[in-house]
C-alpha cells in the first residue's frame, strides 16, 4: 500500500480502487494522527471498495473499532458509498459541509426542489424531449438511490474550521457542498473530486437550498484560484493519481475554460443561440450519451459569459437565446 509519512504518529494510507470508467479509480484515504484514525471519503458502494478499505484497515494493524471519524470533501455518491455499510457495524462521527446535510438525509422537499429545478431548466434551454427524458431519468436515480440516506447525526463544516491538522477549504464547483481539506506544515490537500490529474472535473449545474442556479463555473475558478494560493506540494485527489506541485495544473485548467468559452462565444457569434444547439452543435455524438454533464457545461459557460458581460440573452416562447452584447 502506498504510504506518505511525515513523522510519526501522522501517515496518509490512500486506498485506490480502479475502474473502467475515465476516472479511472475511486480514491479514499485512511489519515493516521496521534490516536486519531479518519477515513477521508468512502469510496463507492461496492464489495470490491470494502473489500479493499477493511484490508487497508488490517494491514496498518487496524480494524473498524479503530476508526474515530469520516470526513467528506462532497455527496456524490462515488464518495459516500460505504457510509451505511460503517455505520451498520458501529456509529461514529460524520463530518460534511452544511450543504451536505439535506443530500446525505435524502430530504424530500429538497429532492422534489431539485426535480422542478431541473425541468424549468431544460424547458428554458430548448431541450425538447432530450429534457423530458433526463428528468425521467433523474427521478428513477433518485428513487434508487435512497438506499444512500444516512441516518446518523452530521457535524457541520465550514472554512473557518479545522479537523485533525487539517484547515478547512471551501471549494464549490464541482459540488456546493465540495470542501477541501489542507495541512500546511505537511504542504498535503486532500482535494477530493475539485482537480483530477487526467482529467477536467465538471462545474456541475445545481440548485442552491431555495432553488435558485448556482453560477457553479465561476465558483469553480474561484475555489481553483484559492487553491492555488497554497502552498501545496501534494494533492491526494479523488481519481487517479497523486497530483504534485499542482500550480501549473490549476493554470492549466483555468486557461482551459478560458479556451472553451471563447470556442463557444465564436458559436454565439455565428447565430447558434440556445444552449441546446449550442451543446448538439460543441458536443455532436456526446449530447446523446452524455445529455446531463454536456448540458451543465454548456449551461455553465452561457452563464459564466452572461457574468463577464460578454452576451446578452432574451426570452422567446419561453426559452432563452443568447446574442453578443
Amino acid at each position: 500500500m502506498p504510504l506518505y509519512r511525515v513523522k510519526r504518529g501522522f501517515s496518509v494510507y490512500p486506498i485506490i480502487v480502479p475502474t473502467k470508467y475515465s476516472v479511472k479509480s475511486f480514491n479514499f484515504y485512511i489519515v493516521e494522527d496521534g490516536d486519531k484514525l479518519s477515513l477521508i471519503d468512502t469510496g463507492i458502494d461496492s464489495d470490491e471498495c470494502w473489500d479493499q478499505f477493511i484490508n487497508a484497515l488490517s494491514e496498518i494493524g487496524y480494524n473498524l473499532n479503530d476508526l474515530s471519524q469520516i470526513i467528506l470533501t462532497h455527496t456524490h455518491e462515488d464518495h459516500i458509498g460505504l457510509i451505511n455499510r460503517i455505520l451498520k457495524i458501529r456509529e461514529i462521527p460524520i463530518y460534511a459541509h452544511s450543504k451536505s446535510i439535506p443530500r446525505l438525509k435524502w430530504d424530500q422537499e429538497f429532492q422534489a426542489l431539485r426535480i422542478k429545478f431541473y425541468k424549468e431548466l431544460y424547458d428554458e434551454m430548448g431541450c425538447g424531449e432530450s429534457g423530458t427524458r433526463q428528468i425521467e431519468k433523474l427521478i428513477k436515480g433518485i428513487q434508487e438511490r435512497e438506499k444512500y440516506t444516512v441516518h446518523a447525526d452530521i457535524i457541520p463544516l465550514s472554512k473557518t474550521d479545522r479537523i485533525s491538522g487539517f484547515q478547512v477549504i471551501e471549494t464549490p464547483g464541482h459540488a456546493p457542498d465540495h470542501l477541501a481539506f489542507y495541512q500546511a506544515e505537511k504542504k498535503w490537500l486532500f482535494g477530493g473530486d475539485h482537480l483530477i490529474g487526467h482529467i477536467s472535473s465538471n462545474a456541475i449545474i445545481e440548485p442552491d437550498l431555495e432553488g435558485k442556479r448556482l453560477l457553479t463555473l465561476k465558483e469553480y475558478i474561484h475555489s481553483l484560484e484559492t487553491c492555488q494560493k497554497l502552498d501545496v506540494e501534494t494533492v491526494f485527489a479523488g481519481h487517479g493519481r497523486q497530483i504534485f506541485n499542482p500550480k501549473d495544473l490549476i493554470t492549466m485548467r483555468i486557461n482551459k475554460i478560458h479556451q472553451k468559452s471563447d470556442q463557444i462565444m465564436g458559436l454565439i457569434k455565428r447565430g447558434v443561440s440556445t444552449a441546446d444547439q449550442l451543446a448538439r452543435t460543441f458536443y455532436k455524438d456526446k449530447y446523446q450519451s452524455q445529455f446531463d454533464l454536456v448540458m451543465s457545461e454548456i449551461i455553465g459557460h452561457v452563464d459564466y459569459l452572461e457574468v463577464l458581460n460578454k452576451i446578452n440573452k432574451e426570452l422567446k416562447d419561453g426559452v432563452w437565446h443568447y446574442t453578443q452584447a
